[in-house]
């Protein structure tokens, strides 16, 4: 795979399901080098033979949800003014109409149980911030007054005067008169505005200085639930509530479904037909932060205001990104992420049961009768339909037939033992040729997150260009239960750094066609932490990379949207046991050849770390270079403008090519 190959990474939404269960349609997403965005379109798959059409043709058709009854298709489009909008459209293709028309966008929608409205969260801001005059830019805003902790958002930026409320609006009219452009009339003077709404006007459920999400209709379609913390000590830790809103009635007043006094963190809720709920959720612990390896569980309330009862306990963990729970007749069906697969579980009272396993990550799921349908992550596609039905599991769609075609390598999987008679779990990618070849050692983010088994650009990028790549879950990741999880809190750079030395040492010694003597390292992120910590102790490397990297603890307290309180958990808060876990206190020991790529607006991880990282490299006499990309985040990697993508890659080949060069890649 060349890096201009990111263009056939295919990727799926949520399927949703026809109540037949003969077909289901799900959005595709890929990055377009000629748009510079991520595109993608509905499409319907039939679910007996995988044959698909496509039915919508929108830049980037996202999200899409069948009404009850199956006739009637919703999904997010962006709108003339460039905000995302529900629009709606028959299931079978057509013209679709706007359903929603705020100037905030549409975050999450949701359909209610008979079909005739859309509940949806969108954000609103204070006038006079944020685009919202016209003419007004940024630089002549007035001042931001900042109080609280959550001010900041990575992808977003400044949280200052921006609140995310719930809505409700009817469904649209498929048949109704389309919207048609006001042409401009002699009489028209400088005020003149065109007075017919593009979508029927919805009503604001809530309001106040509170953030809500997730939202979802009552079994009975009369109230809207919803995610939100609204307790005096919200701006200091990390749980909240469930609330619902009566749904025919404006800025009216929550009642109370499960109080943050529960202690829990709630991912989804959904209502049960018996008038409980299920929820996805984290336990915070006693300082309603504690959230270092927590797992996401499956918890049922009897009724509102019920205690939550735990179906799983942490050894189950649900939380992998897009994870979501699907009521059904006799349970309900949840993703678990496990030793870097991603299954489809059946949860009842009495027990697990796997439906969809193997080697796969499952995306997102759905059913329809008779058929249990997922999107899955495989090692050779970024998404395909799987479908578990009387013929057993059965992938039926080759969304990812392109990708495979620029030969994609499959890896080769260890469990390889460490030097306290433990494991490590993880993959060698080998490039085809005798060897040997130069190693790269990837570490991945999080640090709670794992590799997997779906396809991975970075390495697949890196194996084509004649590097074996090597990638494991040392403990701090997830997947392995909260143990595993937990064995870094306020010891960074300890078990961790052990882990993948370990298993860059016992992969060497597996494959004969690994050259042990010629080693690269890299990583973003926690991934970052880990790498420049590495070569701060281990002088092995020929050259690293330190990407996006969380490098000085300290710094990071009051600059990242999560630094008041993720640094705490993980490196504790005494000083000197913080500087005795941090890259920056101990950047004077390095003297690899080490690349800084960092992004201009990422807020998770700000670019003063990087920046200062790399000056005390420079001012030391190490080998470096600081690459910082204009209007990226943290997301840079994953969905950043896909010329950009492919720009990194470029000068990631090109470190590699100096100081690591092979056949394939070389000055």
């Amino acid at each position: 795979m060349r890096a201009e190959d990111i263009e056939r990474l295919v990727s799926l939404s949520r399927p949703a399901v026809h109540p037949s269960g003969a077909w289901a349609i799900v959005a595709t997403s890929r990055p377009s080098l000629r748009a510079n965005r991520n595109v993608g379109q509905l499409w319907r798959v039939d679910l007996a033979d995988g044959v698909r059409h496509r039915i919508s043709g929108g830049v980037a058709d996202r999200a899409p949800q069948l009404t009850p009854a199956g006739d009637t298709v919703l999904f997010l489009r962006t709108d003339a003014a460039g905000k995302p909008q529900v629009w709606a459209m028959r299931a079978d293709g057509g013209e679709p109409v706007q359903a929603t028309a705020v100037d905030g966008g549409v975050d999450e929608f949701a359909i209610a149980p008979d079909g005739d409205r859309i509940a949806f969260t969108s954000t609103i801001v204070e006038p006079g911030r944020y685009g919202s005059v016209e003419g007004l830019d940024a630089a002549h805003e007035s001042p931001r007054l900042i109080t609280r902790n959550r001010n900041l958002a990575n992808g977003t930026g400044s949280l200052v005067g921006r609140h995310t409320h719930v809505f409700v609006a009817p469904m649209p009219d498929l048949d109704g008169e389309p919207f048609y452009e006001r042409a401009p009339h002699p009489h028209d003077g400088p005020s003149t505005r065109d007075d017919m709404p593009r979508a029927a006007e919805a009503t604001q459920l809530s309001h106040g200085e509170f953030d809500h999400r997730a939202p979802v209709f009552s079994s009975d379609g009369r109230r809207v639930l919803c995610v939100t913390a609204r307790h005096a000590t919200r701006d200091d830790d990390l749980v909240n509530a469930v609330v619902e809103f009566d749904a025919d009635t404006a800025s009216g007043e929550p009642h109370i479904i499960l109080s943050s006094r529960a202690g829990l963190a709630v991912d989804q809720v959904q209502p049960t037909p018996d008038g409980g709920f299920v929820l996805l959720a984290q336990h915070m612990g006693e300082s309603g932060r504690d959230f270092v390896a927590r797992s996401t569980q499956l918890l049922v309330l009897e009724q509102p205001g019920a205690h939550p009862e735990e179906v799983t306990d942490e050894s189950t963990d649900l939380g992998e990104g897009g994870s979501h729970a699907t009521v059904v007749d006799d349970g309900v069906l949840v993703q678990e992420r496990r030793r870097g697969r991603v299954r489809l579980l059946h949860v009842t009272g009495g027990g697990t049961k796997e439906l969809i396993g193997g080697d796969l990550e499952v995306i997102g799921h759905g059913v329809g009768s008779g058929v249990t349908v997922a999107t899955v992550a495989t090692p050779t596609s970024a998404g395909e339909v799987a479908v578990l039905d009387d013929r057993g599991v059965t992938v039926v769609t080759d969304f990812g037939a392109a990708l495979a075609e620029t030969g994609i390598v499959e890896p080769i999987e260890h469990e390889l033992p460490t030097r306290d008679g433990g494991t490590v779990h993880g993959w060698v990618f080998v490039p085809e040729g005798p060897g040997p070849h130069p190693v790269l050692l990837n570490i991945h983010g999080g640090p709670f997150a794992q590799y997997g088994v779906g396809v991975f650009d970075e390495a697949q990028v890196a194996v084509a260009a004649g590097y074996a790549v090597l990638q494991c879950n040392p403990r701090g990741s997830a997947g392995y239960g909260r143990e595993h999880g937990l064995a870094i809190r306020q010891s960074m750079g300890t078990v961790d750094l052990h882990d993948v030395l370990d298993f860059l040492d016992g992969a060497i010694a597996a494959h004969d066609e690994l050259d042990g003597d010629r080693l690269g390292i890299m990583g973003g992120s926690y991934g970052g932490y880990l790498t420049a910590w590495t070569i701060a102790h281990d002088h092995r490397f020929a050259a690293a990379i330190v990407e996006r990297g969380f490098l000085d603890p300290e710094s990071f307290v009051g600059t990242s949207d999560i630094g008041w309180f993720f640094g705490g958990e993980y490196s504790g808060t005494d000083a000197d046991a913080v500087r005795a876990q941090s890259p920056m206190a101990r950047v004077g020991d390095v003297t690899t050849p080490t690349l800084v790529v960092h992004s201009e607006e990422d807020w998770r991880c700000p670019p003063e770390q990087a920046q200062r990282y790399w000056s005390a490299l420079k001012r030391q006499g190490v080998e470096t270079a600081l690459l910082l990309f204009p209007g990226e985040n943290h997301e840079l990697t994953r969905a950043g403008q896909p010329r950009h993508r492919v720009e990194r890659f470029e000068h990631v080949l090109r470190w590699w090519a100096k100081h690591l060069p092979t056949a394939q890649n070389h000055a």
